[in-house]
């Protein structure tokens, strides 16, 4: 089986974050970067089917050489091999034009990728990359089970859950819950390092959207502690009566 899982390069959430001085994109100085944690899901799902039905695993990304590490974490995983498409990453469309151009060559059997990245958190990439491969979906999966070329999947949908079947060649987008990611080991770690990369020239067209400005959440709060003073009741009036008037939020 080829599979073929695609991994973000995204800003750890613990690191500190500060907009550029042109007010569009984020500052990268001093920002740690991880593989992007919704992707980990995908990358052990593709793990565990290649040893299930045998086959290989390529972990593939857009961006420039730092996006190497993310491509590194996966293939420190277990993943057999990577392949990076340099790129800028402008927006959710013109990373998904590189990636199914880079992809559409490569016969897969299976693409993954986690649900989201959690930079942007825009969930768009999976179902773009099914319209220009022209191939079936499915997001949010906490569930998938392949037999012969129809792969079954569990996913979330709003007050329950969903299983659907899609032929493959076919796209599945991992949620948390779909399994556990695994640590990689030291040995694995030094054997990624040996991995091959193939770095190709991503096709870039034209993009979708445009970043009109980024600035940072306010962080003023009006706070108001309330004092009981032994009359609880006149307390909980007081207080219904600041939601209502002052916050106007009942």
């Amino acid at each position: 089986m080829n599979i073929l899982v695609c991994v973000s390069h995204v800003p750890d959430t613990t690191t500190k974050i500060n907009v550029a001085a042109d007010g569009k994109a984020m500052d990268p100085a001093g920002v740690k970067f991880i593989l992007n944690p919704y992707d980990e899901f995908a990358v052990e799902e593709a793990l565990r089917l290649r040893d299930k039905h045998k086959g290989e695993v390529t972990a593939i990304s857009v961006g420039g050489d730092n996006v190497k590490e993310a491509i590194r974490q996966a293939l420190a995983m277990g993943a057999d091999k990577g392949i990076l498409v340099k790129g800028e990453k402008t927006d959710s469309f013109q990373v998904a034009s590189m990636l199914a151009d880079a992809i559409k060559p490569l016969n897969a059997d299976l693409i993954l990728l986690g649900k989201q990245s959690i930079d942007f958190d825009g969930m768009e990439i999976a179902p773009m990359l099914s319209e220009l491969l022209n191939m079936p979906t499915a997001t949010v999966a906490i569930g998938l089970t392949i037999e012969g070329n129809k792969a079954t999947v569990e996913k979330e949908v709003e007050g329950g859950r969903e299983v659907i079947e899609l032929t493959m060649p076919c796209i599945v987008a991992a949620q948390k819950g779909l399994n556990e990611p695994r640590y990689p080991s030291l040995p694995n770690i030094m054997k990624a390092k040996q991995k091959p990369i193939q770095e190709i020239v991503g096709t870039v067209g034209a993009t979708r959207t445009e970043i009109l400005q980024m600035t940072k959440p306010e962080k003023k709060r009006a706070n108001k502690i309330l004092k009981s003073d032994g009359n609880a009741p006149a307390a909980a009036l007081e207080l219904a009566r600041l939601l209502h008037e002052e916050a106007k939020v009942i």
